[in-house]
């Protein structure tokens, strides 16, 4: 196993030992949070840990359900009859691919940060799970911000990405020819950015854009960041 993982798997187990009996949880996508799900699954198989969970890929749902954690969709959630001040999640659980000033981040190299973005939007308490080498100063620096289009809408949601300061890439599949189709069966637009300064008002900018579903900046919305290192220790910032 390679320091990265030693590092994923050190805050995965950071991450499942704060799932209480009876949580309702967010379930992320992801190779870090693979690690939690499989520690998860422990804890349901050997201490009867009840608990259930929102998972925001079809990846994530069929590996929950290979640990024995039972899932739920949204319509199980009864949002229409929560008050709205009410989160439905008591906690989600979710890497990032970079970590900001402030708990902003860059999320969606695993093409699911729209399902990602709305179960995060859910939770009492949203956990973030990356190493150590996720965390910059600067977002945009090291990743690109991926944004979900309409394959319709193309190109000219990249042209406007371009009116942006982005250089614009579809993101094509490694083992198919075409592009990534993500679970809405929508393209992602990988938008590399020189450095954001102003993540707030490019996440305004992106949404403007007709033709986007969604995009990668996930801002105000992490309340705890667990930072994994490779000698097994873990780091708990709160946001």
């Amino acid at each position: 196993m390679s320091t990265s993982d030693d590092a994923k798997r050190a805050v995965g187990l950071a991450a499942a030992a704060l799932v209480e009996d009876g949580m309702t949880l967010g379930l992320g996508t992801g190779s870090t949070t693979a690690f939690v799900l499989e520690a998860l699954g422990r804890r349901v198989q050997d201490d009867g840990l009840r608990v259930a969970g929102v998972p925001t890929s079809v990846a994530a749902e069929r590996l929950a359900r290979r640990h024995g954690i039972p899932v739920l969709s949204l319509a199980d959630l009864g949002l229409d009859t929560l008050p709205t001040s009410q989160a439905p999640l008591d906690l989600a659980l979710d890497g990032a691919d970079e970590v900001g000033p402030g708990g902003a981040l860059i999320k969606g190299r695993g093409a699911a940060h729209v399902r990602e973005k709305v179960v995060a939007a859910l939770a009492a308490r949203f956990v973030v799970l990356v190493d150590a080498s996720k965390e910059v100063d600067r977002l945009g620096t090291a990743m690109p911000v991926p944004v979900e289009v309409l394959p319709f809408a193309e190109p000219a949601v990249a042209r406007a990405l371009r009116g942006l300061g982005a250089e614009p890439e579809l993101r094509m599949g490694e083992r198919k020819d075409g592009p990534v189709v993500t679970d809405q069966g929508l393209w992602v637009l990988d938008a590399r950015f020189p450095g954001i300064d102003d993540p707030a008002a490019l996440a305004s900018a992106l949404d403007a854009i007709p033709g986007v579903l969604g995009h990668g900046l996930f801002l105000g919305l992490a309340t705890d960041v667990l930072v994994g290192e490779a000698d097994g220790h873990v780091r708990h910032r709160v946001v």
